[in-house]
């Protein structure tokens, strides 16, 4: 009898926080950004870090001229879009494991957007000052990312 009553306590605590979560996820999708600062709710913390980044990229991109735009400027904008891009799709998994293997590939194309915004400056494609733009970005966004990762659940949580 105790086990039944204890496996039906962790069975209800289970889908209060399931059907919590996807309240939370239906209420971003309806209101937005905006709406969710309001009320202080966040589905993440650096939702607002990495989508600036990608916009600013996007802009930055997006006036360069045709050669560097269709070599660079590609490779650059599908790294930062993949880093909000995996985080998303992630979290929509259901799993930790799944989540946090998500998270490991968002990870590496945070540094693939490092890597291909060193190429972009060497070559003179981004300037010292959109240089000092995004460089806080990135500094914000690595080590928050890490703490993401840690705070989703144990390594070998299924």
């Amino acid at each position: 009898m105790r086990f039944v009553i204890c496996h039906l306590s962790f069975v209800i605590c289970h889908w209060l926080l399931v059907i919590g979560y996807w309240l939370l996820v239906i209420g971003y999708w309806l209101f937005g950004d905006a709406e969710w600062e309001r009320y202080g709710l966040k589905i993440c913390v650096f939702t607002k870090s990495r989508k600036r980044l990608a916009d600013l990229v996007w802009d930055i991109v997006n006036s360069w001229d045709h050669f560097p735009k269709d070599t660079v400027g590609k490779q650059l904008v599908r790294s930062v879009d993949s880093i909000g891009a995996n985080i998303s799709e992630g979290s929509g998994c259901g799993t930790y494991k799944q989540n946090r293997y998500f998270v490991r590939i968002s990870r590496g194309s945070l540094f693939e957007t490092r890597h291909w915004l060193r190429r972009a400056y060497n070559r003179q494609l981004i300037s010292d000052e959109q240089t000092q733009t995004i460089k806080p970005l990135l500094d914000e966004l690595a080590p928050t990312l890490n703490a993401y990762l840690n705070s989703i659940g144990k390594p070998n949580d299924k």
